[in-house]
């Protein structure tokens, strides 16, 4: 095969890969459409506890850690900065509107090694898990920058209360 046969095998797998890539994205897009993360401002009042920056690595289905779920402005790993307040955790990653997560809406959290194609080490991610909806529960990986993943999650834990979270935080 000549040098240019080659070059337009290559080619043609390379296109091939891509749009089975585009593919799978548009399917999961279409399966999640219907899940979407509740933006707004922190609530006027609200007293902030803690902020953290760092790394915003995904969003999965509840104890499925490699299936990430395409939810708009969720979807992508990014730099995030995340406030918790008495009121609930706002999350505002770069180029997207803030979510908030109400305190009514968040059910646990915990520390975390592998998210998607994220592997660290032992404990090295903070997961939040809070309701998308009445039904589902969905688990956010962070992992912060200047603190640690403990530190993160005792912070969240520190606003939940059994009331609000069915289960100990």
């Amino acid at each position: 095969m000549s040098q240019q046969g080659a070059l337009l095998v290559m080619v043609a797998v390379a296109v091939v890969l891509l749009a089975l890539l585009v593919w799978g994205w548009s399917r999961r897009v279409r399966r999640d459409r219907g899940l979407t993360a509740p933006r707004g401002d922190i609530p006027a009042g609200a007293a902030s506890t803690a902020v953290f920056s760092g790394l915003y690595v995904a969003t999965t289905k509840h104890a499925e850690p490699l299936e990430r779920l395409a939810i708009a402005g969720l979807g992508f790993r990014s730099k995030a900065d995340l406030t918790v307040t008495d009121a609930g955790v706002a999350i505002d990653l770069t180029g997207q509107p803030r979510v908030f997560l109400p305190v009514s809406r968040l059910v646990g959290v915990a520390q975390a090694t592998v998210a998607i194609d994220r592997v660290v080490e032992p404990d090295g991610l903070a997961r939040i898990e809070w309701r998308i909806d009445d039904d589902t529960i969905v688990d956010s990986y962070f992992r912060p920058q200047d603190a640690s993943a403990r530190a993160l999650a005792d912070a969240v834990a520190a606003i939940l209360t059994p009331t609000t979270t069915g289960h100990d935080a």
